[in-house]
């Protein structure tokens, strides 16, 4: 009976050293928080800086223009003599 107690008594331990770690990792996390980091988030301005594609109009005018292909490459296979 001995042997049971001595285990319970190092897993209480145990988890009171993980308890322990969690919460100064939890404090680690909240300190980081006050550090004054400048991030530049502007993109630039023009067309021509590469985000071309992230543009919306871009893709509306290329699904009108493909659609107007289809549109003529179908109706051009049924030519009505």
């Amino acid at each position: 009976m001995t042997r049971l107690n001595v285990l319970s008594k190092i897993q209480y331990f145990v988890m009171a050293i993980i308890a322990n770690f969690a919460v100064v990792m939890v404090k680690a996390q909240e300190g980081a928080a006050d550090l004054k980091v400048d991030v530049d988030v502007d993109k630039g301005g023009g067309m021509m800086d590469g985000d071309m594609m992230s543009n919306p109009l871009i893709w509306v005018v290329g699904a009108l223009i493909l659609i107007v292909i289809i549109a003529l490459v179908a109706r051009g296979g049924s030519n009505k003599s």
